[in-house]
């Protein structure tokens, strides 16, 4: 589901009040700990957090109108997504994430490539969240993006 919100107070606001706490909180989390250099902004119906074009001018896909994306986060259907690209492009990083799930939830991670899909709100890791954001600088996400488009 994506929302044709053009600013985040207005995809805030046309939440169920229980995904709107949710969502409320994540993002406070991800502000919070989220490297200097990435910017918030909507993106694909979501709120999202990108390297800017004054940093990446290329863009996403070449395109020198779309930053590049690094995190988002929406309300789904029947969950709450949070997006982190960086968990498809380190395998490394994937992998201390899927040890540390079990240490915050009791609940079985549901994951695909980068989306982390919490089917109940209070089930979100935010401290888990929170530290998953810190590790990866707006350079880093670069070169791993670089390197995946010479070598995809």
């Amino acid at each position: 589901m994506q929302s044709s919100a053009t600013s985040i107070q207005a995809y805030l606001d046309e939440l169920p009040e229980e995904r709107k706490s949710a969502i409320s909180h994540l993002r406070e989390i991800i502000l919070n700990n989220l490297p200097e250099g990435f910017s918030e902004t909507m993106n694909y119906g979501m709120i999202g957090y990108v390297v800017p074009l004054t940093m990446y001018p290329q863009g996403y896909l070449n395109d020198p109108k779309a930053p590049l994306p690094f995190v988002n986060i929406a309300s789904q259907k029947h969950f709450i997504a949070f997006y982190h690209m960086g968990l498809v492009a380190d395998k490394q990083l994937s992998e201390w994430f899927r040890n540390e799930y079990p240490k915050h939830c009791k609940t079985k991670l549901d994951m695909g490539k980068s989306c982390i899909r919490f089917k109940k709100p209070d089930q979100i890791p935010y401290n888990l969240i929170g530290e998953l954001v810190t590790k990866m600088t707006p350079e880093q996400w670069i070169k791993f993006y670089e390197t995946a488009k010479t070598t995809g």
